[in-house]
């Protein structure tokens, strides 16, 4: 009796220690892009379809903005009547979008998507403006503000300095009281309409005496899903640029550069593995088939 009791224990305990084991995005990164790699080159849909729909059973969807992996899941899967979870997934796939409904609003497809299952582009626009509430008003205050004052004059002049200190600290406090101000915390758009891309914040700040902290610590945050991976290497690598160190993930370089070499490649290949993001030839994929969407 005492061995069966021990034996279910054990299973509860094996239970919640899985269950409390955190999710490290980077993985989900790779996997995502490797997903994608596979579709360019087999165009599989349907082997695609249960590739993203284990993932989606580990990790709670995410949204890539060049990829666009679960709502794509989700159109694949109904396109093939294959089943994605249906309202709920839909409810998933708004917050995931929510930040960009600046554009996406104008995507007819994606309303007779919600439409097909009996959700008109009212109701899509009331559950976007529910989550839209359920932003830290705080947070976006606080950062349309840091905005404003980090494009002040084109980014010239003494005061350039200034500001980029100002929002320094404004991270460093927002990270003490609020952790990383990610996109489901405050948005993509700021106050008055105010484009609030963290990137461009975080690379302008590379140059600060907290880098080493930010480095850090924002791994943290890339690991759990809140910072993209590449939010975090614009920092990482304008911090290599503007003091004159070998880049890390080759942002700042091209092909063309003339002492670029193949073993240059291998090495930026296998740090943006580490960090979840696409190889130098998958990134240029990606961003040549966004740029031609974008023109459509």
């Amino acid at each position: 009796m005492n061995r069966k009791i021990d034996f279910i224990l054990l299973i509860v305990l094996l239970f919640f220690s899985c269950k409390s084991k955190k999710l490290n995005y980077i993985e989900y990164y790779n996997k995502v892009y490797a997903i994608d790699s596979t579709l360019r080159l087999n165009k599989d849909t349907l082997k695609t379809i249960k590739q993203y729909k284990k993932l989606f059973k580990k990790y709670p969807p995410s949204q890539n903005d060049r990829i666009e992996e679960y709502e794509n899941y989700i159109k694949y899967s109904d396109r093939y009547h294959k089943n994605f979870g249906g309202q709920q997934s839909l409810d998933k796939l708004i917050a995931q979008v929510a930040p960009y409904w600046k554009y996406k609003r104008t995507d007819k497809d994606f309303f007779k998507l919600y439409e097909k299952y009996g959700i008109d582009s009212t109701a899509v626009e009331q559950k976007v403006n529910q989550w839209k509430k359920g932003l830290n008003k705080t947070l976006i205050d606080s950062f349309s503000i840091a905005f404003e004052r980090d494009q002040y004059n084109e980014r010239t002049g003494a005061a350039v300095e200034i500001n980029d200190i100002k929002n320094v600290n404004l991270l460093l406090w927002t990270i003490k009281n609020y952790g990383f101000p990610s996109k489901q915390k405050i948005g993509l758009t700021g106050n008055d309409n105010r484009f609030m891309p963290m990137g461009v914040l975080l690379n302008h700040i590379a140059g600060s005496q907290n880098y080493e902290y930010f480095k850090v610590k924002l791994l943290e945050y890339v690991k759990s899903g809140e910072c993209t991976p590449r939010e975090y290497i614009d920092m990482v690598d304008k911090h290599q640029y503007i003091n004159h160190l070998e880049t890390i993930y080759g942002i700042f370089i091209h092909y063309s550069t003339p002492d670029f070499n193949a073993s240059d490649s291998a090495r930026i290949n296998k740090n943006r593995k580490a960090i979840g993001f696409p190889t130098l030839k998958q990134s240029s994929k990606i961003t040549k088939e966004f740029q031609k969407k974008m023109k459509q």
